[in-house]
């Protein structure tokens, strides 16, 4: 994956949850550092990681070798985040083709995954690919060079899938069963925990 870019968002300011998400623990690590490691673990080139809530929290919490970048425009909507990640990804990195956008609340986001889909878009030639999860697509997302003008026109809280539900005819997806459970509330937060402790 030395041509893929994995561009974290980690600039919400989870309103709704009271705490840092980014830097709450699961497992041994914080949120933001699974995902991290993950995506190093990927082999992906570069890592960058976007910040903007708690911006001085979460990148004094970051120790792994990542560009961490702070994203000004935070308060405007996820859009400002990829499109920070995005431009940063161009204008310093010449050799990537393709990026992976992902979220830090998603707890079960592996090496592995990121590799999948990778290896997809190869297998298919198709320049989008998503993780399908609960009858729906969504994070981690891969795009090609082909839809970087796209990523970066997306405004306030657009995300991704603004971009994959206008083009499904470029789109291919594979599958993430988990890739549902995601840290909104603190009621999440606890049940996951508590369903680990179940698994354990």
């Amino acid at each position: 994956m030395i041509d893929t870019a994995i561009i974290i968002l980690a600039a919400g300011s989870a309103s709704r949850f009271g705490k840092i998400k980014q830097l709450l623990p699961f497992g041994h690590k914080t949120l933001i550092e699974h995902v991290i490691d993950e995506a190093i673990a990927a082999k992906a080139d570069p890592v960058i990681v976007v910040t903007g809530a708690h911006a001085d929290e979460v990148s004094k919490s970051i120790n792994q070798k990542v560009q961490v970048i702070f994203n000004e425009h935070w308060k405007d909507g996820m859009a400002s985040g990829i499109v920070a990640g995005v431009n940063k990804s161009i204008a310093l990195y010449n050799h990537v083709n393709k990026i992976i956008i992902a979220v830090c609340d998603q707890p079960f986001i592996s090496a592995d995954l990121f590799k999948q889909l990778d290896a997809k878009q190869h297998e298919t030639g198709r320049p989008i690919i998503a993780c399908a999860y609960a009858d729906t697509f969504g994070t981690p997302v891969l795009f090609t060079q082909k839809y970087f003008h796209a990523l970066m026109g997306l405004q306030g809280d657009e995300g991704a899938k603004k971009i994959l539900k206008s083009n499904p005819e470029d789109v291919a997806t594979i599958s993430f069963p988990r890739g549902n459970i995601d840290i909104d509330t603190m009621e999440d937060y606890k049940k996951l925990l508590d369903n680990q402790k179940h698994v354990l």
